[in-house]
Parts: structure tokens; sequence; C-alpha cells
């Protein structure tokens, strides 16, 4: 699963990398978390050009009678998205990018949990794959709500969790997008894991652990008690 992210890039380089409109200046986040506001790529299907968009992350389908079904859908299994009714249709017509400069993940050694932070070498953004839709309510009230595709893990991933977010490469952003695209069998080559390699990680501090914490010292690398160096060593 991908439980929390981070987003950390400027405007500019947002807009460099995505070439979307409407692009917000955004405060650099260290810790997002469900139920919070995302930054958001998608193509306008009559323009077809990209936009960016603010959501909630934890997907509320338009059909939904309660908003609440949140709380259980801020990830979405790329395997079977496109055949369970909350993400069947946006796996047609509402797929989306969501900017990120890094995410964490918990690995359980012994009878504790331990936070890995996963970035790009240089630390650079990429593109988690996403799924959004609009929903109303009969008073009126509107949600746009999105939520992250999952796969099986890469190398660097397996030993931490058996599931990793899918990752869109630059070259495919386009063809994920598409509003012209409405089968899902189209695109699902994309859902895979990402390269061996694209990633590095190191572990954190719990920190991460309190939504409420929200600095850059929550990436900082932290020192590896010897039980978890052990732990380490024999998994």
């Amino acid at each position: 699963m991908c439980g929390r992210f981070t987003m950390t890039a400027k405007q500019r380089k947002l807009f460099e990398k995505f070439l979307a409109r409407n692009m917000p200046e955004l405060i650099a986040r260290y810790n997002i978390v469900p139920s919070q506001p995302v930054l958001t790529v998608r193509e306008e299907p009559e323009s077809k050009q990209r936009q960016a968009a603010i959501c909630t992350w934890g997907l509320v389908p338009f059909w939904s009678k309660d908003p609440n079904i949140s709380r259980s859908l801020n990830n979405a299994r790329s395997e079977s998205a496109a055949f369970k009714p909350a993400f069947k249709g946006p796996m047609r017509h509402h797929r989306c990018l969501i900017p990120a400069n890094g995410f964490y993940e918990w690995k359980r050694t012994g009878n504790q949990k331990l936070p890995h932070y996963f970035q790009r070498p240089e630390g650079e953004l990429f593109a988690i794959a996403g799924l959004w839709d609009h929903w109303g309510s009969p008073d009126g009230s509107e949600i746009e709500s999105c939520t992250i595709l999952t796969t099986t893990p890469n190398k660097e991933m397996a030993s931490v969790h058996h599931r990793m977010p899918v990752i869109i490469e630059e070259v495919e952003f386009d063809r994920w997008l598409s509003t012209e695209t409405q089968r899902a069998s189209d695109v699902e080559d994309l859902l895979r894991p990402a390269p061996d390699g694209f990633f590095e990680r190191y572990p954190v501090t719990d920190l991460v652990n309190n939504a409420r914490n929200d600095g850059p010292e929550l990436m900082q690398r932290a020192d590896i008690q010897p039980e978890f160096e052990q732990g380490e060593l024999f998994t």
C-alpha cells in the first residue's frame, strides 16, 4: 500500500515536469496522509491539454451515498481496479497523475515497524498513477477525490512491503492521461513495478508516524539500532 508521501517541488519544477495548466504554488509537504488535499494532473476532454487540480486523497465514487467510503479507498490494486465498482469507471476515463518527491513505507522487524523513505536518487519529481472522481450530495456539496494505484514490488521495495505505488514514466504521461482511451486494457501494460534501481531507500525516524508532523526532518536518514541491523541481515 501507499499511505504517506511527500511533495516538495516548487511551481516551476512542477510545470516543467507536467506541462499542466493552472499549476498552483504549493507549500512543501513532508507527510501527506489520506483525507488531505493533494495535487493531481489530468487531461481536459475538450482541449486535450493537461490541467492541474486539487483532490482529496481517498476516492469517493460518484455513486456513493456516503463520502466516508473514502477512508477505505486511498489505494486501489491495479490488478483488479478495472473490475471493482469504485474504480472501473475512473479506470476508463478518469486517470490522473499524482506528483511526488518520495513516499514512506514501514518494514516489520520482530514486533516493531521501522519507517523507510523511498525517493529518486537525486530526490527529483516522479509521477504516481492515480484515479479521480467527482461526487455530489443532494444538498449541493461536491468533492473531487483520488486514489493511488498499487502493484507488486520491485527489488528495493520487496524487502520492506509487498505492494508499491504504480509509477508512470514521463514518456507515457499522454497515453495514461488520454481521455480518448476508454478501455482499461489499453493501458494495463503501464501498471507495472518501477524498474529495479529506480528508487533509493533508507530508514527514517518514527516522527513520520504522527500525521501532525510535517517538516523536512522527517526525511532525514535515521541511525539503525542493532536489532534492526540484524533483522536486515537475515531477511
